[in-house]
């Protein structure tokens, strides 16, 4: 016995210990299975889930007829409507050379006198400056001489040529006399040339009267634009004294760039503003398109008149607006109707429903694409073409959108 019994119990004890470890791994199988189930079938779902959010897209949104009421939504039909492409622009504003002087002194000399200032409109042969110096002292009295001259040979060639005619003068005495005097009659018009050029009266020196102090007169009409002398300071021949420009005749001189170029013609309107006159849009008509591109930028420089000359309008000015190029008859809403949302551009389809008596309004999000706009309205491209008695929302975009998003949030949770 004493052999036996240990032997049985270590033969129960291993017995037991295997249909423990079969039992254990039963169990764990079993478990493991459970686990890689489950999540495939909640997998599975939230799949399912996806793919009708992505199937469905943005859902709708119910407003009560109150509640449309109180937001003001504005529902009708898409119009039709004449839209203008556009193109951006900027620029300066610009005069014409034609319209600016830059006034000289013709021969060297002192400023005795400064008769204006910067800004200060002036007319054409307005005195701007006198210059005075021994130069042009000498330039008057070299005339005087020359005029005497010429007169004293004129009388000499007549009473030759008198003579010559008669066949009592000698010819070579008529001929150098003649030649004296075609000489002496081309060196008073130079000077006379150069006395006008400063705006000396020629009738006047003739007589004996001197200016000391020669005007400096205004070319064109206009405002001063820069001063550049003091009184008692030398300059010399064509040096600049003043600038002039006429602001009258400013215009807008655009910057267009090469791929727009070929949008652009005369004729067409411009919308633009400027920092003097805030608030106001003003308007300017293509009068000029450049034919040479400047380099760095591509660009060609298109000129156009403005219709209202603001008096704030001063060369030199920053611009920035729009050209109105090609008109065409589209369907368009407002700016208020579309709503952009996750990189899509969308509308709002509107239907009323009648339940129990009640009224309730149901806007669908329609997916669409925006052309050209002009003066607040859009052009829509509909991505699938809707029944022509299609309600729309014609404002409200954004307040449509939030609702959605709440309602979609509220559900989720």
């Amino acid at each position: 016995m004493r052999v036996y019994i240990p032997y049985l119990l270590v033969l129960m004890l291993a017995v037991s210990l295997f249909n423990g470890c079969s039992g254990k791994s039963d169990d764990i199988n079993d478990s493991g299975k459970s686990n890689h189930q489950e999540p495939s079938k909640s997998n599975s779902h939230n799949e399912h889930a996806h793919e009708d959010h992505e199937e469905g897209g943005l859902g709708t949104v119910h407003l009560s007829t109150s509640k449309f009421n109180s937001l003001g939504i504005k529902v009708d039909s898409m119009p039709t409507r004449s839209i203008s492409d556009v193109v951006d622009i900027n620029g300066r504003l610009a005069v014409f050379p034609q319209h600016q002087a830059v006034v000289t002194a013709i021969l060297g000399a002192n400023i005795t006198s400064i008769k204006v200032i910067e800004g200060e409109k002036v007319k054409k042969g307005q005195v701007l400056a006198y210059l005075s110096h021994p130069n042009l002292t000498n330039l008057q009295t070299a005339y005087i001489r020359a005029y005497s001259q010429m007169q004293y040979l004129r009388k000499e060639f007549d009473r030759q040529k008198r003579l010559y005619d008669e066949g009592v003068g000698a010819g070579k005495t008529y001929q150098q006399t003649k030649a004296d005097y075609q000489a002496i009659k081309g060196e008073v018009k130079g000077f006379e040339a150069q006395l006008k050029q400063l705006s000396m009266n020629v009738e006047k020196i003739k007589d004996g009267n001197i200016y000391v102090d020669v005007p400096v007169v205004s070319p064109i009409d206009g405002n001063i634009e820069k001063v550049l002398v003091q009184i008692g300071q030398f300059v010399d021949a064509q040096a600049e004294i003043l600038g002039i420009i006429n602001i009258d005749h400013v215009h807008a001189d655009l910057m267009i760039f090469e791929k727009d170029v070929y949008k652009i013609r005369e004729g067409q309107k411009v919308s633009f503003t400027v920092e003097s006159v805030p608030g106001k849009n003003l308007t300017a008509t293509i009068s000029a398109v450049g034919k040479n591109f400047e380099q760095n930028p591509r660009i060609v420089h298109v000129h156009a008149e403005i219709d209202q000359k603001e008096p704030l309008l001063i060369p030199g000015m920053y611009i920035n607006g729009r050209i109105y190029t090609e008109s065409s008859l589209v369907k368009a809403l407002p700016e208020e109707a579309i709503i952009g949302e996750e990189g899509k551009t969308y509308i709002f389809k509107a239907e009323v429903h009648r339940e129990d008596g009640k009224m309730e309004w149901e806007f669908t999000p329609v997916e669409i694409r925006t052309g050209a706009s002009d003066e607040g309205w859009v052009e829509i491209n509909l991505l699938e073409p809707l029944p022509n008695d299609t309600q729309v929302a014609w404002n409200k975009a954004y307040y449509l959108i939030a609702e959605m998003k709440k309602s979609e949030t509220s559900h989720e949770h």
